[in-house]
């Protein structure tokens, strides 16, 4: 379903999204779906790259942890 929308923009940047449109030879509404369509994906991916930061963060206490038994039982394979 589409929802209408109206919106202001500065007139450098309608200026520029204009003849990048005409270039293309695509509707207006079409361009500007696919421009915030790909603003979305954009903060998707950085908002992703913040969450799994954070996670990493709370868990690389206990990875470590993990880490050092594994090597515990290499040395004692080893020896």
């Amino acid at each position: 379903m589409s929802k209408a929308l109206s919106l202001k923009l500065k007139a450098a940047v309608f200026r520029e999204a204009e003849q990048i449109r005409r270039r293309r030879g695509r509707p207006r509404n079409t361009y500007f779906n696919e421009a915030i369509e790909v603003y979305n994906k954009l903060w998707r991916r950085k908002l992703l790259k913040k969450a799994l930061a954070e996670e990493s963060a709370l868990v690389a206490g206990d990875s470590m942890e993990v880490l050092h038994a594994f090597e515990m039982i290499e040395d004692d394979l080893i020896d």
